[in-house]
């Protein structure tokens, strides 16, 4: 079982909005505590998520999606409606592109939904590492804030990087926690592993931090992280399924990156603990 706080992460939206789909009937959690009014939810449950999410992004009314997913719309017909959807958003303007992205990533993990291989995940003891990080805020976890913070952060940081003399000797690490300020923003570190000294490095606003040790649970995704949410599903699945609870955000280690989003490959690294 999940807290509100880790669904909303697996299902990228926000906690507030998974009490709104609670107080109307929409998703309701497997279990509230009567004395304590907090929720949980079952790795299931990401399935009626994926279908809100996908037939809202159609245009439908929470209303209407209700009475859709009351009539036990199959994953066949949401595809027919996704790409009727598509064929709609290509013509549209710009920020209505980045919309179809979300659906198409929604759809892809409907898609998935039984497929879980055992050998996607591998639990690890993972060293410490050392890193040059650039920092931003992203106002929640949903890929539409993450996405247009992370990217400049990158463009900015391997310029200052090669003008303060520090080369990276390894992959990229994108890490998130929540942010003081709370409401559901995120704070996104864009960092490369490097060897030089713990600090600041220069006045260039990139720090160099050493990332203590931890035991995951590791993920390979291959393709845009626009499109992770199969591979985040799987990884909540197998971690319901086997024991274990999250015990923060997932770490984004970069293997490969070519000029083809889609040919990105990305290992995910959950903290974890026996649950």
């Amino acid at each position: 079982m999940f807290t509100i706080g880790d669904f909303a992460r697996y299902g990228r939206v926000s906690p507030r909005m998974l009490r709104h789909y609670d107080a109307i009937g929409l998703l309701t959690p497997d279990r509230t505590d009567p004395a304590t009014g907090y929720r949980r939810y079952g790795a299931a449950q990401l399935a009626r998520l994926n279908r809100i999410i996908a037939l809202k992004d159609l245009g439908f009314t929470l209303q209407q999606v209700g009475a859709v997913l009351d009539e036990r719309v199959g994953p066949e017909e949401l595809r027919g409606m996704l790409r009727l959807r598509r064929a709609e958003l290509t013509e549209a303007v710009a920020a209505a592109s980045a919309r179809l992205t979300r659906v198409e990533a929604r759809l892809r993990s409907i898609e998935s939904e039984g497929h879980m291989p055992a050998d996607d995940v591998v639990i690890k003891t993972l060293p410490a590492v050392r890193v040059a990080e650039l920092t931003g805020t992203a106002a929640s976890y949903q890929p539409e804030d993450i996405g247009p913070v992370i990217g400049p952060l990158y463009d900015r940081m391997f310029p200052l990087l090669e003008g303060a003399g520090l080369r990276p000797t390894g992959p990229g690490i994108a890490r998130y926690e929540d942010a003081p300020e709370g409401g559901g923003a995120i704070v996104v570190h864009a960092g490369v592993t490097v060897s030089g000294p713990v600090g600041p490095v220069g006045d260039t606003g990139v720090r160099v931090v050493e990332l203590p040790p931890f035991e995951a649970a590791t993920i390979v995704h291959r393709g845009a992280m626009d499109d992770v949410l199969s591979t985040t599903h799987t990884l909540a699945r197998w971690l319901d399924a086997n024991g274990y609870r999250s015990a923060g955000y997932s770490r984004e280690v970069t293997l490969e990156c070519p000029p083809d989003r889609g040919s990105w490959v990305t290992e995910l690294q959950e903290p974890v603990a026996r649950a």
